[in-house]
């Protein structure tokens, strides 16, 4: 049984869909002569097809997320995709809009103390010059990857790795995502979780309950921060 959650030492954020809005990147994919709505089909092949390797017991590396996209949108095409429009695709990653409420949550704990990071399966460059883009980098102090856990989300030693990497027991850890499954993950590895309803709306009793709900990422920012610190009751 897990112990009441105390607020944590060190928040670590997902990445894609709870910090970048991956909806404008539907552009590209017109651009290449694909439709807008092919993004959502692709992103989740990608996802798919990564944990299946974690589960198949392949070791994730640096190229693993990139090979899968490329494959991915292969597939999501018909084929009909050069590696040239693959890549066009692909940069755009870097300078995808942040969510409206990305800062203010990142500003909120750190003013408070509190270390951030972010925690990506994606590329970790792609990932830092998101943040840079967006202006989010100067309130996250670690990038911690799939690829140096060695495994893709969500197995635990990714979570577990993320906490070393912020500098806190994980018990003192806790993940933000707007995805259930990734926060029930972040639980069963012994890290707290901040679920963001603003992309499921409703969160499944299938997965573990999230130690803080908000609408928004300031809200679960905020709820973090309100719950007790060791020592209190």
């Amino acid at each position: 049984m897990r112990t009441a959650p105390r607020r944590p030492q060190a928040v670590v954020f997902d990445v894609l869909e709870t910090l970048m809005r991956l909806e404008p990147l539907g552009d590209r994919f017109e651009e290449i002569g694909q439709p807008a709505a092919a993004l959502q089909p692709w992103f989740l092949r990608v996802q798919r097809d990564c944990m299946a390797l974690t589960l198949s017991g392949e070791v994730a590396c640096s190229s693993t997320f990139l090979d899968a996209a490329h494959q991915a949108l292969r597939v999501e095409s018909g084929q009909s995709v050069s590696e040239a429009e693959i890549e066009h695709v692909l940069s755009g990653l870097p300078r995808l809009p942040a969510h409206p409420d990305a800062l203010p949550a990142l500003r909120r704990l750190r003013e408070a103390g509190v270390r951030v990071g972010a925690l990506t399966v994606g590329d970790a460059e792609v990932t830092r010059a998101f943040l840079e883009h967006n202006g989010l980098a100067p309130h996250v102090e670690q990038v911690v990857t799939a690829a140096e856990a060695g495994a893709w989300k969500p197995a635990p030693e990714v979570y577990r790795a993320a906490a070393e990497r912020v500098g806190a027991p994980p018990a003192a850890t806790a993940l933000v995502a707007v995805h259930a499954w990734d926060c029930h993950g972040a639980n069963r590895a012994g890290l707290l979780s901040g679920w963001c309803a603003r992309l499921e709306g409703r969160h499944s009793a299938m997965f573990a309950e999230p130690d803080v709900v908000g609408e928004d990422l300031d809200q679960v920012a905020e709820g973090l921060l309100g719950l007790p610190t060791a020592g209190t009751r």
